[in-house]
């Protein structure tokens, strides 16, 4: 892992009429692309929510840049704005590579968010001179490089070295074979925890939405075929506003998981649609699987196995039970896409 994984932090001012204002930034070389790629894409976010913003935290991913970004809004009182609050925004950059420790350990970002939005809050209500925000967020930079130490060191400390037998953490670029996989379904099935689970053998318990798609990277050991295959795997927002920008996703998967949650049958029903929105954009030929996930809540269970076995005829795709929280079956079903990927492709070979 680098040192410093934190790109940068961005200080952002919203209104109605003059749009986004970047007021303060860091480092100082922060390249103007990236601000405004930063501030536009923040603010579309809460457009059409009607001067609602979200209480906890977001992530959103730059891919151009190899960046996401976690943001948090603040709703200060201010009667010469429209609608009589003024929104701000703080968005702290961070690679790609080290997603994981973000995602992971969520909660814990929280409280340091907490701490400098009440700090920033009180300051723009008394009208502060810029320069005090200034020095805020530099201590709050302080704040979260002393926290990722703390979360690295408790990292290293309680690794055992334990792993799937079939599968090796890093990617290499010397893979045989690099394979582009997606993972669609509703919000809130399990997608991001099942990647995690897969990736990193951790498991998320808050629920984060994901803000058009995350991207990791896995490989795989086929001892079946004496090869070694890279995922990248393609985790694909579900909910509705993101239509738009997620078909673009879908281009070039060579894998496809559609997922639902077994204790929702509203999402099951979904997934006929998932189906037709993903074929759409994929002519060629994809392996695909069908995974019915939260196994672990048996007494909530809501969909029965003989509609799910016809539904799978129907699309023609195996199906596995999943569940992220436990983890069973998640590598199972990694492996047996890997397998069944490599099989694919010799046949067209």
């Amino acid at each position: 892992m680098e040192k410093n994984p934190i790109r940068g932090i961005i200080y952002s001012q919203f209104h109605e009429i003059e749009g986004p204002t970047t007021l303060l930034w860091e480092p100082d070389g922060l390249s103007e692309d990236i601000k405004r790629l930063v501030n536009n894409k923040s603010i579309s976010l809460l457009r059409g929510e009607r001067g609602l913003i979200p209480k906890s935290l977001i992530i959103i991913p730059f891919p151009s840049f190899n960046l996401k970004s976690i943001v948090k809004y603040l709703n200060v009182k201010d009667r010469s704005y429209p609608g009589g609050f003024r929104v701000s925004a703080i968005n702290l950059l961070f690679n790609d590579i080290e997603d994981v420790i973000f995602y992971k350990y969520h909660r814990n970002f929280e409280s340091v968010f907490k701490k400098i939005t009440k700090k920033i809050t009180q300051l723009e209500k008394s009208r502060a001179d810029i320069k005090l925000i200034a020095g805020e967020l530099k201590l709050f930079k302080i704040d979260l490089l002393n926290l990722i130490k703390e979360l690295r060191d408790e990292e290293i400390s309680t690794f055992h070295g334990e792993e799937f037998p079939e599968t090796k953490v890093d990617v290499s670029k010397f893979s045989d074979f690099k394979f582009k996989l997606i993972i669609c379904g509703d919000p809130e099935v399990g997608k991001t925890s099942a990647v995690l689970r897969f990736t990193d053998k951790a498991f998320k318990r808050t629920y984060l939405p994901t803000i058009g798609v995350n991207v990791s990277e896995k490989e795989v050991q086929l001892k079946k075929f004496n090869m070694e295959i890279a995922f990248t795997i393609w985790d694909i927002a579900g909910q509705q506003k993101f239509q738009s920008m997620r078909k673009h996703f879908y281009t070039g998967a060579e894998g496809v998981f559609l997922m639902f949650d077994l204790t929702s049958h509203e999402s099951f029903q979904n997934i006929s649609n998932w189906y037709e929105d993903i074929k759409l954009k994929l002519k060629d030929d994809f392996v695909g699987f069908l995974l019915g996930n939260k196994r672990d809540l048996v007494t909530e269970r809501k969909v029965g196995i003989e509609e799910i076995h016809k539904l799978a005829k129907d699309l023609n795709m195996d199906y596995i039970e999943t569940s992220a929280l436990t983890g069973i079956n998640i590598d199972k079903a990694f492996y047996d896409m890997s397998k069944a990927i490599v099989s694919l492709n010799e046949l067209k070979s």
